[in-house]
């Protein structure tokens, strides 16, 4: 049976990368779903496109994209549309089952795009203007729209809101759903100090839709251990930790393995995803008991 036939996604996929795009088209590996990133896409006639569009026929897709800048304070345009309908073409060519972007910003009226996806301060006034950014989007999509916590290394000194609440917030708003990405629940709670776990229990389970695993790196930053979220590693073992009590938690939610920086061979990713097989399916043989 096609894997094309279900309506939804549902186990362990893999972020498409240009590297193993042959290894999908000719031996077809035993993947239930692959992401891509909406932008690495956007022109229609290149290779890259025509290789994605031949792996779609056998693979469902889900798309990321990194650079709608839901957080954009700009009052000449906090969405820019040229970059919002070339997303839009993106995902009428591809049809992806879930789509996404993150809880930060990347541009603004005086530098028209930073490549760096940048934290939101956590206030009522942020608040108001993302969820309108979400709306403009969601109702220029035609579809829902999936917003990612994100990793941080700095907070605003006016930043009262708790993140979970804030997007929270945002879910009650606007219908938008949760990409949770427990790297960057890992990571954010290591540098700022706070529970990872409790975290995780703020959050409900109904808005949650995707979750995404990643590795990270370890910076020291004038004599403090920082965690940089880089997508270049496997996934650390206190992450599959967290992993466990999500998946215990939150249940069988389609998850990413992502991997963006030094692209290893398409085994060792296929390993890690075999990691994420057997703690979702150790989580259903326990519920089923």
């Amino acid at each position: 049976m096609s894997k094309l036939t279900d309506s939804k996604i549902t186990g362990v996929g893999l972020g498409l990368r240009h590297q193993h795009f042959e290894e999908f088209i000719e031996d077809k590996p035993d993947v239930p779903w692959l992401e891509i990133h909406t932008e690495n896409f956007f022109n229609a006639g290149s290779t890259a496109s025509k290789y994605a569009l031949k792996i779609r026929q056998d693979y469902p897709f889900s798309a990321h994209s990194v650079g709608l800048s839901l957080g954009s304070a700009s009052v000449a345009c906090p969405i820019r549309e040229e970059h919002l309908q070339k997303v839009k073409a993106t995902i009428e060519r591809f049809q992806p089952k879930l789509v996404s972007d993150h809880l930060s910003w990347s541009a603004s009226d005086k530098v028209h795009y930073l490549p760096d996806l940048l934290p939101v301060p956590y206030t009522q006034e942020a608040l108001g203007i993302m969820a309108e950014n979400i709306d403009h989007v969601q109702n220029t999509l035609k579809r829902q729209i999936l917003v990612e916590n994100p990793s941080s290394y700095l907070a605003y000194k006016d930043s009262p809101i708790p993140e979970w609440e804030f997007l929270n917030t945002l879910v009650e708003r606007t219908g938008c759903g949760i990409l949770l990405d427990v790297n960057n629940i890992y990571v954010s709670a290591h540098n700022h100090g706070f529970d990872a776990e409790f975290y995780l229990e703020q959050i409900p389970v109904a808005p949650v839709q995707e979750i995404h695993l990643a590795g990270y790196d370890v910076r020291n930053i004038e004599g403090q251990d920082v965690y940089i979220d880089t997508h270049g590693k496997r996934v650390y073992d206190p992450v599959w930790e967290l992993y466990v009590k999500t998946i215990d938690k939150f249940g069988d939610i389609p998850t990413l393995i992502e991997w963006d920086n030094d692209v290893p061979k398409l085994e060792v990713l296929m390993d890690e995803k075999s990691k994420a097989d057997i703690i979702i399916n150790k989580a259903k043989k326990e519920k089923a008991a």
